[in-house]
């Protein structure tokens, strides 16, 4: 139990606020970092470290909430994470992803959980999946002010139709798909593009040919900027990494030896230890401990 507030008073943010005008304005200049998080402790680590975009992910329903596939996640449930998420950001672009089935069965019910992010968690704009099928969608979101991140190629929550997590984009004609669904997505007005596991070369000629910041995750190094899932840079995810995946800490480790630790101390009697405990004043003290003499002394 904790005596002090997750809400106490934080310092201002040292850099202005990043928004969809600034992480366009990166393209070509400057590499824009993205990371996921899920709840307030490490959304606030993640802004404090500096990076441009927060991306709440519908890769939560495993990291997190321990699904097989994103496909569980709620629309409910994704709105509480983002909430979570918005309270403790205060310079990154709070980015909410669409879970599935929030957008896929029809235009109005797809804008209608939209603005609920918008309004109800405070995200500042979400991602939806899909190149040509879903521009009519994003033209619609764009009416209605939201801002629209793309996310092409490797594609989650077509998993079943894809036969799996399988690299997109190793043919030419799937490579012109990927091209035409790129350019699709840019006329339509998304503000960026996420390309998920497709070849770096593939990626590369993307990234050149669209006027709008490209987001790799197992793409390679030519877009414009990455994303990880926080929880897989971090060794957090109890499962063999993808290819892409870069571990930068042994968190399951670390946390791992402090609850081990924690274990032998309180069964060996060393925590609390005296210094950790609260104490009576001393005339109170000693007060109790002449009441509890009287009452020892009755008994006898």
């Amino acid at each position: 139990m904790s005596f002090t507030s997750s809400h106490e008073q934080q310092e201002s943010p040292s850099r202005p606020k990043v928004t969809i005008q600034s992480i366009q304005q990166k393209k070509g200049k400057q590499r824009i970092t993205c990371l996921t998080a899920y709840d307030y402790p490490t959304a606030r680590l993640v802004d404090e470290a500096g990076i441009d975009m927060i991306l709440v992910g519908d890769s939560l329903s495993m990291v997190v909430l321990g699904q097989e596939n994103t496909l569980a996640i709620t629309v409910d449930e994704m709105l509480h994470h983002t909430r979570a998420v918005r309270r403790a950001v205060h310079s990154g672009l709070v980015i909410a992803d669409m879970p599935y089935g929030s957008y896929q069965l029809g235009a109005e019910e797809a804008l209608h959980n939209a603005a609920r992010f918008i309004k109800e968690s405070g995200a500042e704009a979400v991602k939806i999946e899909g190149g040509e099928k879903r521009v009519g969608l994003i033209s619609r979101l764009r009416d209605a002010e939201i801002p629209v991140m793309g996310h092409i190629g490797l594609t989650p929550q077509s998993l079943l139709l894809m036969g799996g997590y399988k690299v997109q984009g190793r043919n030419l004609t799937d490579v012109e798909q990927l091209m035409r669904d790129a350019l699709a997505l840019e006329r339509a007005g998304v503000f960026c593009i996420v390309l998920e596991g497709i070849p770096r070369e593939v990626a590369a000629m993307i990234t050149a040919e669209v006027h709008v910041p490209t987001i790799g995750i197992g793409a390679g190094p030519e877009c414009d900027g990455q994303v990880l899932v926080l929880h897989d840079m971090l060794n957090l995810t109890f499962a063999p990494p993808a290819k892409f995946v870069r571990h930068y800490a042994d968190v399951a480790g670390v946390i791992r030896h402090a609850l081990e630790s924690y274990k032998v101390d309180v069964e060996s009697g060393t925590f609390p230890s005296d210094g950790e405990s609260y104490h009576l004043p001393g005339e109170i003290r000693l007060a109790l401990e002449s009441i509890c003499e009287r009452k020892r002394a009755l008994r006898k």
